[in-house]
């Protein structure tokens, strides 16, 4: 039982998961971007803290007060059961903000007409490096840094 209450919460809070930079929306598909040239300044590792969307909290207080729920006789089972409900959102409220913190990294940049720009995003498959050329891609109020393509010549 406890197995089985256990995987329902991970499954619950899986679907809480956060994107990197290197997924793209489906609603972003498609869409014109901005590109901004950019210098990268400094990069430094951040903890994006994790989300409290209530879906981890519900879910502990249902898995606490069913199993809650399920103990002595009917009086009783109503008080372990509202004890369990309020035990159980608290742990799941836990497991959630644990499950979506993710990793990620602080890029300081300067914009080719000197102007400064710092951005958080998930640490993705690229690292970047004080001096690198980088472009920054905008869509529809979010950004993300990448590595600058090569330079190529219109005749």
């Amino acid at each position: 039982m406890k197995k089985l209450l256990i995987a329902t919460m991970v499954a619950a809070l899986a679907a809480c998961s956060t994107t990197s930079p290197d997924t793209i929306q489906r609603g972003d598909a498609q869409r014109l971007s901005q590109v901004q040239d950019a210098t990268v300044l400094s990069v430094r590792p951040v903890t994006v803290d994790g989300s409290q969307s209530g879906a981890g909290a519900l879910t502990g207080a249902v898995v606490g007060g069913v199993a809650g729920g399920s103990v002595g006789g009917s009086r009783e089972g109503v008080i372990v059961g509202v004890l369990g409900a309020v035990a159980g959102a608290a742990l799941g409220n836990a497991v959630e903000r644990s499950a979506t913190k993710e990793q990620a990294v602080e890029i300081l940049l300067q914009l080719r007409n000197g102007e400064r720009r710092a951005i958080v995003q998930a640490q993705a498959n690229e690292n970047f490096t004080s001096g690198e050329p980088v472009i920054i891609v905008t869509t529809g109020g979010k950004s993300r840094v990448m590595r600058a393509p090569p330079a190529t010549r219109t005749n």
